[in-house]
């Protein structure tokens, strides 16, 4: 049986009380076994010891887990109802061409269908799309056709939408000509859904500044740079509510799937006291880590492979205690961080 060894790390930055009457606790983790994230739902469910950390010592316990639903055995109830419901996917690259590896572009649609119903059922607050909504087009016309098919689809979802930009939406065409056909005025943006305070990044920014467009750039060449980096700055400082970040391109890992200067962001988050989690994509794959008291989420890609087992997506609670629950379906991986 393959083990999972649990990393130290540091207890991040607290936050005094604010109006969601929730703190920052010293840092949390959880660890998965990768292979166990594959599992297939034929897969019987196994015990297995888990290793946490809380506050710098690690602790060991024992969970429950089945590939078709997640069970921690040290998870708690929220202590106050749920505040902000969200619903979020990621990667949908949809496109009318043949599946390439194990990319499925035709089946995004049904795929979106399916979470859609689930999202009509859920009522979330609102709806996040983590970027690359459609796949990379060889012509401006072929993608304005895919953007429109499969945002009439995602813009059919009860509730109010936010798009992150992601490398794909911006290969082909123009930021501003995805902009215009979704209906979202900017690329980098915040706003307050009751107690807490969510931040929209744009990490398609060339080394040298240039944002992508027109074929111009390369997926691993993700930045946020300076200018966006002082508007973060601003808008943390301005802020009293808890903070949730949403991003595309990674800020947690040091290589292609990565923003290249994501540590000097880090440190703006860190140093901010406010932020409570990061939700990104890019990378296709359920990941999870924790650094300097922040969690750092990625998603699983709703177009890989085939077939609706292959769908993901999932509905995100943040309970007023600043509890954070996400509930996966199909291929997405479920977490609760207290």
């Amino acid at each position: 049986m393959a083990w999972v060894r649990a990393k130290h790390v540091a207890a991040g930055p607290r936050i005094s009380k604010g109006k969601a009457g929730c703190t920052i606790k010293p840092n949390l983790r959880l660890i998965i076994r990768p292979d166990a994230m594959n599992a297939s739902e034929s897969s019987p469910p196994y015990v297995n010891r888990r290793a946490f950390i809380y506050s710098g010592s690690l602790f060991l316990m024992t969970a429950c887990y089945d590939p078709r639903h997640t069970v921690w055995a040290n998870a708690r109830e929220p202590s106050s109802p749920s505040v902000v419901r969200l619903a979020m996917m990621t990667d949908l690259h949809y496109a009318d061409k043949p599946p390439a590896g194990s990319r499925h572009y035709r089946e995004t649609l049904d795929k979106l269908s399916e979470a859609a119903v689930h999202f009509q059922r859920d009522k979330p607050d609102f709806v996040v799309e983590l970027g690359d909504l459609v796949d990379a087009a060889d012509s401006v016309d072929a993608e304005r056709g895919y953007l429109k098919r499969v945002n009439r689809a995602f813009a059919a979802i009860p509730g109010k939408k936010h798009y992150v930009l992601g490398n794909h939406c911006v290969d082909t065409l123009y930021k501003q000509e995805f902009l215009e056909e979704v209906g979202q005025a900017e690329s980098y943006y915040s706003f307050d859904e009751r107690e807490f305070h969510f931040i929209v990044l744009d990490s398609c920014f060339r080394n040298d500044g240039a944002p992508y467009g027109r074929k111009n750039s390369r997926w691993d060449d993700a930045n946020i740079p300076a200018t966006e980096q002082e508007w973060l700055n601003a808008d943390l400082e301005q802020t009293q509510k808890p903070v949730i970040v949403l991003a595309h391109q990674r800020l947690d890992v040091n290589n292609n799937f990565g923003v290249r200067n994501a540590v000097d962001v880090r440190k703006i988050l860190e140093d901010s006291g406010k932020v409570l989690a990061v939700f990104q994509g890019h990378s296709h794959k359920n990941d999870y880590r924790a650094i300097a008291g922040i969690h750092y989420c990625a998603l699983a890609a709703m177009v890989e492979g085939s077939g609706p087992e292959n769908n993901s997506y999932s509905m995100v609670q943040i309970f007023g205690d600043c509890t954070i629950q996400v509930s996966g379906f199909r291929r997405q991986s479920n977490y609760r961080w207290t």
